[in-house]
This record gives structure tokens, sequence and C-alpha cells, in this order.
């Protein structure tokens, strides 16, 4: 359940076309739903300003369409997302909940309007774009649309240097690289924006299927990186979304506003 969902409620109350036995009824669930195979957190919209995601590894496609159907049915507009899905869950979580959009392994429902914030995501190389997808998806499911600049790694620099315009006018930035990892330091200085880094598991020899990377980036000289696991493109995505997303802050900047004379 969302705000939208909870204002609807108490206003039906108020007007009387909602009983209040029936307010009650859609309120007991607001915390959670229990399907038997899993407890759905119809409250994370409220506390975080975005709904649960529903990781796909692990569950047979029967569950994934049943919980992302949980999901549409309890909001009257947030986002839902189906991430890391195979195939047989993909089609059955699309059949099952049509409109889904289907960008590799993820699929979004119902994503947010467009916002303001400037958003970069950036590539190390080619090789990276399936995690940069993940990403891109998941962003543009909260509403914040990404600009992407691709394989502009620290082997041939100055394919970023030509950016450096947009990354100062950047309000949060993604850096998605592999090998070393070095990418993300060079845009780390380069911006005053927040940067999110996520190693990939791209690369030769002794880049370790990405640790080499995670370590480079935890241990960037650039100032105030965050970094995200291996090839966690949902993880940086929802980390960019939190920067933008609190409904504390939306709540808040409401309340000045009314009380403004």
């Amino acid at each position: 359940m969302d705000e939208v969902a909870i204002r609807q409620l108490i206003d039906g109350v108020r007007d009387g076309s909602v009983a209040a036995d029936d307010a009650v009824v859609a309120l007991r669930a607001l915390p959670y739903a229990d399907l038997g195979f899993a407890r759905v957190d119809h409250h994370r919209h409220v506390r975080q300003g975005m709904a649960e995601a529903v990781y796909g590894p692990g569950k047979s496609p029967d569950q994934a369409a049943r919980i992302v159907a949980e999901l549409l049915a309890r909001s009257s507009e947030a986002p839902v997302l189906l991430t890391r899905a195979d195939p047989s869950q993909v089609v059955a979580a699309t059949e099952a909940n049509r409109g889904g959009r289907v960008v590799g392994s993820t699929v979004v429902w119902r994503p947010a309007p467009e916002r303001d914030e400037r958003v970069l995501l950036i590539t190390a190389g080619t090789a990276d774009l399936p995690v940069a997808d993940e990403c891109a998806v998941t962003l543009e499911a909260q509403g914040l649309v990404p600009r992407r600049i691709t394989d502009v790694g620290v082997a041939g620099i100055h394919r970023l240097l030509d950016h450096v315009p947009a990354l100062a006018e950047a309000d949060a930035v993604v850096v998605v690289a592999g090998m070393e990892g070095a990418l993300a330091s060079v845009v780390g200085g380069l911006t005053g924006a927040p940067v999110v880094a996520v190693p990939t598991s791209v690369g030769y020899g002794s880049s370790l299927e990405g640790v080499t990377a995670l370590l480079g980036m935890l241990a960037s000289c650039a100032a105030g990186i965050t970094v995200v696991g291996i090839d966690n493109g949902f993880g940086a995505a929802t980390a960019v979304s939190r920067m933008f997303l609190n409904p504390a802050r939306r709540t808040a900047g409401a309340r000045q506003q009314g009380g403004a004379s």
C-alpha cells in the first residue's frame, strides 16, 4: 500500500464512500500479507518511498507471479519490480500480470513518472552493460531516467573527458566497472555529485571475478564513493533512489509549504 492508497482510504471514510469496517480490513493488511510461502511487505513504500522488490532466484514461477500480483493489487501507483528472474519466471509473471516491461532478467510494472534529478550511468566497457541495464531499469522504475555514458574506461580516458560538463551538472552518478575498477576513482575526482560504484565480475587474470575491482573501489583515493556488491546494479540504483525518494523528507516539505504564508 502506498501513500496515495492510504489517503484515498481516509478520504473515503471521511465522505462515507468507504465503510469503517472495510477500512479496518484494508489497514489490517498494511504491514504485510501472508501468502503462506512469503510475507509481502506492503508497508515498505510508506516507510522508504519504494515498494518491496521481488527477487527471483529460489522462487517458483508461480510464487514469483503471485507476489507480483499481491504488490500490484494492494497499491494504486507504486512501481513493482521482479529482479534476477529466469525465463520461466518472466513468462509466468508477465502472463499473470499484464503490462510488465522486460529488460534482461528484470521486469517492471507501473513505473513512476519521470523526475527532474539528473543521474548519470557510466560504464567502463561494453561487457559491463548487463549490470548497467539492471541498474537503469531499476532507476527508471522509480522515475529516475539516467543518461548513459558507455565504454569510457581508463584504457582510453579521453573518451570520458569529453563528458566532464555532464559530470559537473549531475545530481548523482553510478559507475559500473570491472577489471581493476579504476574508473570509479577517476569519476569521483571529476564530479561533486554522490558516486555509487558497482564492481563487475568482468576481467582477466587476477580480477578474481570482481574482487579486485571491489577492493580497488573500496580503497579509492576519491573520498566519499559508495560501493555496492559485485554485479549489483539493482543495489546501486536503490542507493541512488534513496537519495531522492525519502518519504519523510517529502512530508516535511509539504508541511513547510502548507505552513507558509
